[in-house]
């Protein structure tokens, strides 16, 4: 089994139902008392919680994956889709493979067949155009809310989510955008922060099940990611 490092707390609400994730399908696929091997490091968000400056993000980032190198991890994810702009920048600091979340998404995307779909997440995941630009070289077109619900998702998220809040009445505001997306077109949908399956899939990270849904299909970022890492560990 390899040893899985993980770089957490961004935010923490999410990177604890990795560690979760993990496990469950290590268990499931070995039985017994078998659990994961993993390493994790976990920043403070508060110090990032700011627009981002790459450099110092680099900086921050490529700390922790060195930290998880010399710790022993044979290779290392981020429980986070906005910051992945730093995937090529964390891959020439350490000798060790990173897992990219939008690589294991994109998988999932053509194992469902599906060419366009939408992408909701930070402001920066939905107009930087890094995310957006990485699906298309997997041939996957993706489409984005417009501005009022981009700013709104946005503020759902840095307001409520990362602080561990999660209402019906912003379940209700994301599916309301999800089907615009679904008009326009897509698919499927990315829940394209971490966070927003707590929201939006409560059932599946020990909630209890939402009345609200949606008419296409929503791509869990948080658990494909999770058990993509799972299954390399065990490959």
């Amino acid at each position: 089994m390899k040893t899985i490092g993980i770089i957490g707390g961004t935010s923490c609400h999410s990177t604890r139902h990795y560690y979760r994730i993990i496990n469950q399908y290590v268990n499931d696929q070995l039985g017994g008392q078998n659990a994961a091997r993993i390493i994790m490091t976990s920043i403070n968000f508060q110090d990032i919680f700011k627009p981002p400056v790459w450099d110092e993000l680099e900086e921050i980032f490529t700390g922790e994956a060195k930290r998880l190198e010399t710790a022993g991890a044979d290779f290392f994810i981020m429980c986070s889709n906005g910051l992945h702009p730093l995937t090529e920048v964390l891959r020439k600091a350490v000798a060790i493979p990173f897992l990219s979340i939008i690589d294991c998404v994109a998988d999932e995307i053509k194992k469902k067949g599906f060419k366009k779909v939408g992408l909701i997440g930070t402001v920066g995941t939905m107009t930087d155009g890094y995310y957006i630009k990485s699906l298309a070289a997997h041939e996957i077109e993706t489409i984005v809310p417009d501005e009022d619900g981009v700013r709104e998702i946005n503020r759902i998220i840095f307001e409520e989510l990362t602080l561990g809040k999660f209402t019906n009445e912003s379940r209700k505001t994301y599916a309301n955008i999800i089907e615009k997306l679904a008009a326009e077109g897509a698919q499927g949908v990315i829940l394209g922060c971490t966070e927003i399956p707590l929201l939006m899939l409560p059932e599946k990270h020990g909630g209890q099940k939402s009345r609200i849904s949606v008419p296409i299909s929503m791509l869990d970022t948080l658990t494909i990611h999770a058990e993509a890492a799972a299954r390399f560990s065990l490959s």
